[in-house]
């Protein structure tokens, strides 16, 4: 092999480097990425910094890289056994890295947006409807409960009312606001 490979010009031994060194590290990616080896306590290149704002999805990451790298390297040596010359086996090569590029981005931001944290957001909550389920007191005097719809799903949590009157049991109402603490501001639904 190493006799092979010597005898091989300059434009297919870069081609060969490239192929075989990409194929190397994506396989490695690929044995880390199935027993866990991928995991944030080992450290994930591609994991989002803590605190960042910005947007979740990045085209250039290390797995894109290895990724162009690899099929870059194969479609290379491909079109070099086909005959075909130096500038079309390189054009050709980056237009199959960078289609392999795009494709994992594609599956890693459709594979992030299956993401979900389950956590319950109060504020989504303003402006539906629902139905008081305990007696609400008057001028926030005593906390009740109200069924909500929130996020797809029924729920009962605690809240208040500024009206000057109770909201007794079965009044649907509308949420005005969401405290600090995830207590529902309500008020009476006009018919």
């Amino acid at each position: 092999m190493i006799e092979w490979y010597s005898n091989l010009e300059l434009f297919p031994k870069i081609y060969w480097g490239i192929a075989l060194l990409g194929s190397l590290i994506f396989l490695i990616t690929m044995i880390l990425s199935f027993v866990g080896g991928d995991a944030d306590d080992i450290g994930d290149v591609d994991s989002d910094i803590e605190g960042d704002t910005g947007i979740g999805f990045q085209f250039i990451t290390f797995k894109n890289l290895v990724g162009f790298f690899t099929l870059f390297g194969w479609s290379g040596i491909a079109c070099i056994d086909a005959g075909f010359s130096k500038p079309l086996t390189i054009i050709i090569s980056i237009v199959c890295g960078l289609i392999m590029m795009v494709i994992m981005g594609a599956m890693f931001y459709y594979m992030n947006k299956l993401n979900h944290s389950g956590t319950l957001n109060f504020k989504n909550a303003v402006n539906a409807v629902g139905e008081v389920y305990l007696t609400v007191g008057a001028n926030r005097s005593s906390i009740g409960k109200a069924h909500v719809r929130i996020q797809g799903a029924l729920r009962e949590l605690e809240a208040l009312t500024d009206a000057d009157i109770d909201l007794e049991s079965g009044s649907v109402i509308k949420v005005k606001n969401v405290t600090e603490n995830g207590i529902l501001i309500i008020e009476k639904l006009n018919k």
